[in-house]
């Protein structure tokens, strides 16, 4: 499903649609199209119009990256994988700004895009083989616009300007969007690219998922002010958008992909969101933050606000809701026996392709590797014997 409505385009005046509060003064602006009892509104500058279609489309892509997510967090669980990063509650994020892309925009991602894979096109196993520690990534970024999954953090966001330069020096139309974090906005990567990408007017558009926390750093200790200000000092304008509300992420993103295209340089969106789970399945949450922080959030899940505005339009029924239901099984299902099905990779491999030529030094570790695992052999043997 792609979404291919104009941004920019008014929608008719609706009796069902009211005009968006504006924030006090002083408060950050907040671009919101979906209000969290599931209530549509309207935005003076950023508006999107979508068909009954559309919006069912959207409504099936969060809740299967969702189950998706769930399935790989119970996998790490049950010991098939390493570590999972899991993006729950930022699925309205990553769907509104991955359909927002046209098949030809770039995207770098960090670890946790999982959403943004689906919208690519990625098959949601060939995520996991990573994690699972039987390749470096199973997908070839070439075939979907997706680059491979990013650990060291906000370096993608150099990588994604220095491509975006290249399009714009080759004289193409498409935009490159990088995501990042939060915490990730503290790194001096993200700095440097931020000054690449405005000097050399490069059709980027960075997006940081600000989920309140950076492992265990809230957001409050690392800036001053609101993240998208950021932006006007580096000479490019910045937005901060409802991250749990997949329309306006939605609407902003492909308003910033457009102006990116038509040569007005990179653009920063904060999309103000929620990581409702942990970092990592290698962390706990409950050492660093309260429960009712997270309640407070969960109460304006994506999801639900989405659900509660399609079934008061009529645009869902419960049988379009069991068939989802359905999908879902059956996409953990095939999720789960895929993992168990990875074969484990050649052992030897690590020394494979890490000169063009070979290396004296190479071929020693090699050998001695060879004949560590070899002892390994000879122990099983010898014990097998004394019985």
């Amino acid at each position: 499903m792609t979404v291919e409505s104009t941004a920019a385009r008014k929608p008719r005046r609706s009796s069902k649609r009211v005009g968006a509060k504006k924030p006090p003064s002083g408060e950050p602006q907040l671009v919101q199209l979906l209000t969290p009892q599931g209530q549509r509104v309207e935005h003076e500058e950023y508006s999107i119009d979508l068909s009954a279609d559309e919006l069912r489309g959207l409504y099936r892509d969060m809740v299967l990256t969702r189950r998706f997510d769930a399935e790989a967090t119970a996998l790490q669980r049950q010991g098939e994988l390493g570590l999972w990063a899991s993006l729950l509650g930022q699925e309205a994020a990553q769907i509104g700004s991955g359909r927002a892309l046209r098949d030809d925009d770039y995207v770098f991602p960090t670890y946790r895009e999982h959403g943004v894979a689906w919208c690519r096109g990625v098959d949601p196993t060939n995520l996991l083989g990573m994690f699972r520690g039987v390749n470096h990534g199973g997908w070839d970024p070439t075939s979907n616009n997706f680059h491979l999954y990013t650990i060291v953090i906000g370096s993608q966001t150099l990588h994604a300007t220095g491509y975006a330069m290249g399009v714009a020096k080759d004289g193409a139309d498409s935009a490159v969007i990088a995501y990042f974090g939060d915490g990730a906005s503290s790194q001096g990567d993200v700095a440097e690219a931020f000054t690449f990408a405005a000097v050399y007017n490069a059709p980027v558009i960075f997006f940081c998922q600000n989920n309140q926390w950076a492992i265990s750093e809230p957001t409050e200790r690392q800036t001053r002010v609101p993240l998208y200000q950021r932006a006007a000092g580096f000479g490019f304008p910045g937005v901060r958008v409802d991250g749990n509300d997949v329309l306006a992420c939605l609407a902003v993103t492909r308003a910033a992909l457009e102006r990116a295209r038509r040569g007005e340089g990179p653009m920063l969106i904060e999309a103000f969101t929620y990581r409702m789970g942990a970092h990592t399945t290698s962390d706990d949450p409950t050492r660093y933050r309260h429960d009712e922080e997270r309640e407070a959030w969960e109460a304006k899940d994506p999801i639900l606000r989405l659900r509660t505005y399609l079934l008061a339009e009529g645009h869902v029924d419960e049988a379009f809701l069991a068939e989802l239901e359905t999908e879902s099984d059956a996409l953990a299902k095939r999720v789960r026996e895929a993992v168990r099905a990875m074969p484990d990779p050649d052992g030897m491999a690590i020394f494979e392709h890490v000169y063009a030529d070979g290396h004296a030094l190479v071929d020693e570790e090699r050998a001695q590797f060879a004949a560590y695992r070899a002892s390994f052999a000879d122990e099983a043997e010898t014990a097998g014997k004394g019985h």
